[in-house]
């Protein structure tokens, strides 16, 4: 029980990465023609313009993946003390904001890279956290 206690912010971050990556992985999936419509008009003149379906694709892999792992990482945080899937969620997490920030860089959307920002600092402190 003292383990649970010392990592519920750990277990916070999880939760936090399990809602934000599967509802925005699962948002892709069952709108993938609206976000793909969106998206094209989003990179329309910047050198990803051409290649928004194979993007999304990605990114919707990267963000489920993330959301399941870091689901796996609840578990085996609590039942056996591992941090191992948490760090890898959390990094796979990272990894995925990146790709995104990068994205709304290039499409000159500055306000929206800023909001991958503070996603991005509670990962991030997540990672300190599983790490430290």
């Amino acid at each position: 029980m003292d383990n649970f206690i010392l990592n519920i912010p750990v277990y916070l971050i999880l939760i936090f990465t399990i809602i934000t990556f599967l509802q925005s992985g699962f948002d892709k999936m069952f709108n993938w023609s609206a976000n793909y419509e969106w998206l094209t008009g989003h990179f329309k003149g910047t050198f990803m313009g051409g290649m928004v379906s194979v993007l999304l694709a990605v990114i919707l892999v990267l963000e489920v993946l993330t959301g399941f792992l870091a689901l796996a990482a609840i578990f085996t945080l609590y039942l056996n003390n591992d941090p191992g899937f948490a760090l890898w969620s959390l990094v796979l997490a990272a990894i995925t904001l990146l790709m995104l920030l990068f994205g709304q860089r290039v499409a000159n959307d500055y306000a929206g890279a800023f909001t991958i920002v503070g996603y991005f600092i509670v990962i991030i402190f997540g990672i300190f956290l599983v790490t430290a």
